[in-house]
C-alpha cells in the first residue's frame, strides 16, 4: 500500500488524530478561512512578481497583481467571494489588507536582487517506503550551490516557546531536499509578514536524522490508528478554531461512520487527491 505524508498532515495528526481522520479520511468540508485565503492571495502575488525581469519587480507592479490574482482565485473557488464582503467598499478593504502584506514584504526583501531557483516547488523523497512530500514557496540557490529554503507566512512570528512547531515544516522540507539532492540546506527562512519578522535556522545532520526518527514513529502511530479505526481526539485550546467541533466526542459530538476503504485513505491521502500542504496563514 502506498504511504505518503506532508508536513501539514503530520501537524494535523500531532495536533489531534481525529482531526487527521476528518481531513484525510472523511474529507469533511471546512468553512473558507479569511486568513488562509488572504495568505493564498499574497503567496500568489509573491510568486508571480518573479515572472518579470528584475528591474520590473517593483512594489507598484506587485500591487497591480493583487486584484488579478484574486480574480483567478474566484474563478477556481467562487465561494471565496463572500470573504470580501458584499459591496465595492468591502472588496477594496479586503484587497487593501492583502496589499499591506505585499508592502511589508517589499520592506523586508528586494525581489530585484533575488533570483529564485524554484517557486512553488513540489518535492518528495522516500523514507523507508514512506513518501515525504510538499510544496516549497521559494528555493534560493547561491552560485556556490548553497541552498536557502524560504516560506512566507502572512501571520505573526511565534514566541520562542512555539518556534519549534513553526520550524517543523521547514526541517521537513530540508530533509526532503537533503535526501533528494544530497545537499544540506544552509538556511531555513520563515518570512512573517504580519509583524515583519524573519525566523532563520541553520539545520545540521543531527537535526534531520532526529526528524527522520520522529517521522517514522509518527507514521507508525498513524498506521496503528488506520488498522484499529481508533482516531482519538486530543483536546486543546486549538479546538476553538476547529470546524468539526460538533462531531467531536470531547465536545459531546459523534463522528460519522468510517467510510469504506478508510485504512487505505488514511495511509495514502493522494488516493483522494489530497496533497495536504496548504498554509493556513
Amino acid at each position: 500500500m502506498p504511504a505518503s505524508l506532508s508536513p501539514s498532515r503530520a501537524s494535523d495528526f500531532m495536533q489531534c488524530p481525529l482531526l487527521y481522520r476528518f481531513r484525510v479520511i472523511d474529507k469533511l468540508p471546512e468553512s473558507p478561512s479569511a486568513a488562509a485565503s488572504r495568505g493564498t492571495l499574497v503567496h500568489s502575488v509573491l510568486e508571480r512578481i518573479f515572472d518579470v525581469d528584475a528591474p520590473k519587480r517593483t512594489l507598484e507592479r506587485a500591487l497591480d497583481l493583487v486584484p488579478h490574482a484574486w480574480e483567478d482565485m474566484l474563478t477556481d473557488e467562487p465561494e471565496l467571494a463572500e470573504l470580501a464582503g458584499s459591496t465595492p467598499h468591502d472588496l477594496a478593504a479586503w484587497l487593501r489588507d492583502a496589499e499591506k502584506l505585499v508592502e511589508k514584504w517589499f520592506a523586508m526583501e528586494n525581489p530585484q536582487f533575488l533570483e529564485p531557483a524554484e517557486r512553488e516547488l513540489y518535492v518528495e523523497a522516500d523514507l523507508d517506503g514512506l513518501t515525504l512530500r510538499g510544496y516549497i514557496d521559494r528555493l534560493d540557490v547561491a552560485s556556490g550551490g548553497q541552498i536557502r529554503v524560504v516560506d512566507y507566512k502572512t501571520g505573526r512570528s511565534p514566541s520562542e516557546l512555539f518556534e519549534g512547531k513553526a520550524l517543523f515544516q521547514m526541517k521537513f522540507y530540508a530533509l526532503v531536499i537533503w535526501r533528494t539532492r544530497g545537499v544540506m540546506p544552509l538556511m531555513l527562512q520563515l518570512v512573517y509578514l504580519g509583524n515583519s519578522q524573519f525566523l532563520r535556522y541553520q539545520p545540521d545532520e543531527a537535526d534531520l536524522l532526529a526528524l527522520e526518527r520522529k517521522l517514522k514513529a509518527l507514521w507508525r502511530a498513524i498506521e496503528r490508528c488506520a488498522q484499529t479505526g481508533d482516531w482519538r481526539p486530543k483536546k486543546s485550546r486549538l479546538c476553538s478554531w476547529c470546524d468539526h467541533k460538533a462531531l467531536c466526542p470531547e465536545w459531546g459530538g459523534t463522528p460519522p461512520p468510517l467510510p469504506e476503504h478508510a485504512a487505505r485513505l488514511a495511509l495514502d491521502p493522494r488516493a483522494t487527491g489530497d496533497l495536504g500542504d496548504v498554509d493556513d496563514d
